[in-house]
């Protein structure tokens, strides 16, 4: 059975549809009788037409709405919509289902409720209006700090203690409506807006009314809140229902506004990154000038708060990503080799310094052949950070198995490529060295995708470049890419060096290049086959060139020769 709730005063009250027509409004011979100057003699009527009911206003002077819209003509009714005449609220019940008995709701007891503004329960709108819905009495910043300085200290001691130490920021904003009320017990509904800064616009975060019998729409004047925040001013209407600077308000007649009060509130720099707007039904308690500096006090303690909870919650975060980089970074350098090969009559030292937490350098160097032989294996990866890590990462793990089981150069520098190519990230190549030493007969053998040549420092102290002939395109780029290798006998005391373009483009602070040629005049003053003592010259003389500036690319060297 179909029938009409009135919600009132706290309580619910349930009217049978039975008769063709139901009457709604303040004469005596209503069906339903309401007493509200709000609604005119016979505001509105349901009609029954076989299983359908239909609503039509009567020609009241407020208007019928349904679900916030104002209806025209007999409107269709669906079970659980809402009906609004002035200040009153009704709702149709009729259940779908076959046979299902209707039971009237019990009497609800007053109670104040808040909800984040994504709540299943309560909506938000902002109603278009015309410029003469301006408002007077406005208030700057904090307010006027010699108005009531008493109840502006306990209001923001209380804001203060409400939400000191809150860092969840869904939760602080109902905590923010809820000290409110209690600061302003006449207000009947409140909401905050903020700034949501990827649409440039107020979005509605938090709303709270005091009754769960209230209409659970919070509107908000257009103009009211373009004057707000373009002025950073607050609005306060003593009467808005009755000004007539309102008369081309819907927003404020439909929701019987007797009171109002619209503040900013102001970021650090000044700037409005939200608003709070609390309002009143009570005729006999309006809000006054003194009110709204309160609120002024308040919202900016308010603003404060929430910027240092924001603040807060962002160090927080920056704290957690600190560490989960301090574990890749961890991570990372476990990839590397702890120690470098050791043999007789040989030197080998590599240097990895990352520009960040994680780099996309790599370098390894392990035995082959029952110790007979070193594997070195050298690498950039495109970029820096994280993804360049996480392809470094899985070099590091091709090169390794790819070495376990090929012996050849050449044959394993083209496999390397194509396991690389088949999961590659785009633009995410590798600038990558492979060399393969005989420590007993010092016969080198490399291979070169997209990297600079070895450069090697001979007995009589010239520097040549290695490899330069046989420079293919980095790993990762193109599938059974036929790489080249070339051989060649390193004699005792000539040591090599293999650097990655952090050396040759560290900078100074007048954007001054090191250079290649730097690097050579460096190794041409060395000691030929003391790679330890070479490598760290060469890093020591980039940071001494750098003078104190940021690197901006990961610096790693390899240096290996024979004494």
């Amino acid at each position: 059975m179909a029938q009409l709730i009135l919600l009132l005063d706290g309580e619910a009250t349930a009217f049978e549809l039975t008769a063709s027509e139901t009457v709604i409004g303040r004469h005596p011979e209503c069906t339903v009788q309401v007493n509200s100057n709000m609604v005119s003699r016979k505001h509105a009527r349901v009609l029954k037409r076989n299983d359908e009911f239909l609503v039509e206003d009567m020609g009241s002077g407020n208007g019928t709405f349904v679900n916030g819209k104002k209806i025209e003509g007999a409107t269709p009714l669906q079970h659980e919509d809402r009906i609004k005449m002035g200040p009153i609220l009704l709702r149709f019940e009729c259940p779908v289902a076959a046979g299902q008995r209707v039971v009237p709701l019990r009497p609800t007891p007053s109670r104040a409720s808040s909800a984040p503004a994504s709540g299943p329960t309560m909506m938000f709108e902002l109603e278009d209006d015309d410029e003469t819905t301006m408002m007077t009495g406005k208030a700057m910043g904090f307010g006027n700090l010699d108005v009531q300085p008493e109840a502006k200290l306990k209001g923001v001691l209380e804001i203060s203690k409400a939400l000191a130490g809150t860092v969840d920021l869904d939760s602080l904003l109902p905590k923010i409506l809820d000290t409110l009320f209690r600061i302003f017990p006449h207000a009947d509904r409140g909401c905050v807006l903020l700034k949501d800064d990827s649409v440039g616009k107020m979005v509605p975060r938090a709303m709270k009314h005091r009754r769960a019998t209230d209409d659970d729409t919070v509107k908000l004047s257009r103009t009211i809140l373009k004057t707000v925040l373009e002025q950073k001013t607050g609005i306060l209407s003593s009467d808005a229902a009755n000004d007539s600077r309102f008369q081309a308000s819907e927003s404020i007649a439909n929701l019987t506004i007797r009171s109002m009060m619209c503040v900013p509130m102001l970021s650090l720099n000044g700037e409005p990154m939200g608003v709070i707007n609390i309002d009143t039904q009570n005729a006999f308690n309006q809000f006054r000038a003194d009110d709204l500096d309160l609120l002024m006090a308040v919202a900016g303690q308010a603003a404060m708060c929430y910027e240092q909870a924001k603040l807060l919650v962002t160090a927080l975060e920056k704290q957690k990503q600190d560490k989960e980089m301090d574990i890749a970074m961890g991570v990372q350098r476990s990839m590397l080799p702890t120690t470098m090969p050791v043999a007789e009559g040989w030197e080998f030292f590599a240097s990895y310094d990352t520009a960040q937490a994680v780099g996309g350098d790599y370098y390894d160097a392990f035995f082959l052949e029952g110790g007979t032989k070193v594997c070195l294996a050298f690498g950039d990866v495109a970029g820096k950070g994280v993804p360049a890590s996480l392809v470094m990462s899985r070099i590091a793990t091709v090169v390794t198995n790819v070495m376990t089981f090929v012996g050849d150069v050449r044959e394993a520098i083209n496999r390397i490529n194509n396991q690389m190519c088949r999961r590659a990230v785009e633009g995410r190549f590798v600038t990558f060295v492979l060399c393969v030493i005989d420590l007993k007969s010092g016969e080198m053998t490399i291979g070169i995708a997209g990297h600079m040549p070895i450069m090697i420092r001979k007995i009589d102290g010239t520097i040549i470049e290695f490899g330069d002939e046989i420079v293919g395109v980095p790993i990762g780029v193109m599938d059974d890419f036929p790489y080249d290798i070339t051989v060649r006998t390193i004699e005792p005391g000539e040591t090599c060096v293999i650097y990655t373009d952090g050396v040759s483009e560290a900078m100074n602070p007048g954007n001054d290049l090191y250079g290649v040629d730097r690097l050579r005049e460096l190794m041409k003053l060395s000691k030929g086959g003391h790679a330890d003592a070479l490598g760290k010259v060469i890093l020591g003389d980039v940071r001494k060139f750098a003078n104190g500036r940021e690197q901006n690319d990961d610096i790693t060297i390899m240096v290996f020769g024979r004494k």
